[in-house]
């Protein structure tokens, strides 16, 4: 399947293609396509593919799946001529990167890959992606909630200028497992600690640190600026003043780190960067709140380190003790402060469910880990504010979870300002 001839829809139509240098580089790539689609998929080399979509057969491929590894970053632009292709023949495309770095893998996608996976490709990654691309149908859904205000008119910069005089409490958010909620406690927690006075508020910024899925934008109605890919493609010669600009307001008090506007991959900022995006909101800032991506990369150890506590979300659940372990024993081996981990435990039963909170007790037991910090479940309050781009104070300011997050800020502002006495 290395021509454009055998890419004849003879007899199964040919569905979706790789399109590679030589795709027997990427065997665990066929072996994938081959479950996913079975006899209708082809292959193409680069010189064939803008050949092919010139063809008729062309219009029946749902996607192509582009491989490339660290040779093809000298004929970046004939793949990116490939892509522009696709995209104007509404073809989705799906990047396979093995080993590409992160600002020729950044290109790639600004150009218009819908999504990406690395290689070697993790269990079911491939059909994931393809799961995720809207069908035909669905390409164009109607919007379902008014459109949004123009940015300009629902954000703006800070209104303060960096001078570096605070040190701020660092306080990351790490989901342990998928869906448990660590984006929205991190929010929340971030407005809560932002609102939490009147007249004496602390200076707070909200971090979205993951590049790929992070949705503090989306649960704060902001937009994704182009600029943050800019400031962090340039963060070893940005001071302060870049950080800020940077930032948007939600409401005028919360400043926000957005995820950018691309997909990106976790390592296009290594540990030394990660050090001084920190360092820098820690100079300018009372509070830093930091929402993880799920995945530990190598700049979640800097990020362990730097932090006074380092929330760890659950739920009530195996998958969630399983990954509570996978840590433990992965920062333990490395000599990582496990000990700054403080395990929050969402969804937690409510105290009249015995059986329940039996169990809770018996999984802290079996781990060997303290719950100290238990939320209650929101129900579909939590959504319709995550949806509606609004904090639970502001949505729906007497649901249980909204209380127990500004109880959690009242006394991490409150155990701030005795140390700061006791500094004195």
């Amino acid at each position: 399947m290395s021509s454009v001839a055998n890419l004849q829809p003879d007899p199964a139509p040919i569905l979706a293609c790789t399109i590679s240098r030589d795709v027997q580089n990427f065997d665990l790539l066929i072996d994938d396509m081959e479950q996913e689609l079975g006899e209708s998929w082809g292959d193409l080399g680069f010189e064939d593919a803008l050949i092919f979509f010139g063809q008729r057969e062309s219009a029946l491929l749902q996607f192509v799946a582009i491989a490339v590894d660290s040779e093809d970053e000298s004929d970046l632009s004939r793949i990116g001529d490939i892509i522009r292709t696709a995209k104007e023949k509404s073809i989705k495309v799906i990047l396979i990167a093995d080993q590409v770095s992160p600002i020729a893998l950044h290109q790639l996608l600004r150009l218009g890959a819908d999504d990406f996976v690395p290689y070697p490709l993790p269990e079911g990654a491939l059909h994931d992606a393809v799961a995720r691309q809207p069908k035909p149908a669905e390409a164009e859904p109607a919007p379902v909630t008014p459109p949004p205000i123009p940015a300009e008119d629902a954000t703006q910069h800070p209104g303060f200028k960096a001078k570096g005089d605070r040190d701020a409490v660092i306080l990351p958010v790490h989901g342990l497992a998928g869906g448990c909620g660590a984006s929205t406690f991190a929010a929340n927690l971030a407005w809560e600690l932002a609102t939490v006075s009147k007249t004496d508020a602390p200076r707070v910024c909200l971090i979205d640190l993951d590049f790929q899925y992070g949705s503090a934008a989306t649960y704060l109605d902001l937009p994704r600026k182009e600029s943050v890919y800019d400031f962090y493609s340039d963060i070893a010669q940005a001071d302060s003043d870049a950080l800020l600009q940077t930032m948007l307001t939600f409401n005028d008090r919360l400043h926000v780190l957005t995820a950018p506007s691309d997909m990106l991959p976790l390592d296009i900022l290594g540990p030394d960067e990660i050090g001084r995006l920190i360092d820098m909101a820690r100079a300018n800032f009372d509070f830093v709140i930091i929402d993880m991506p799920k995945t530990v990369v190598a700049w979640t150890e800097t990020v362990l380190n730097a932090a006074h506590v380092y929330f760890a979300l659950l739920e009530l659940d195996l998958r969630s003790a399983q990954n509570v372990l996978r840590m433990l024993r992965a920062l333990k081996a490395e000599g990582l402060p496990h000990e700054k981990l403080r395990y929050v435990l969402n969804r937690a039963p409510k105290f009249t469910d015995r059986s329940a909170k039996s169990r809770v007790k018996r999984m802290a037991e079996s781990l060997d880990i303290a719950l100290e910090v238990q939320l209650p479940d929101g129900g579909t309050q939590v959504t319709q504010a995550n949806d509606h781009g609004l904090p639970l104070q502001e949505n729906a300011g007497k649901n249980p979870l909204r209380k127990e997050i500004a109880k959690l800020a009242k006394s991490l502002v409150d155990l701030n300002k005795a140390a700061d006495a006791g500094k004195r």
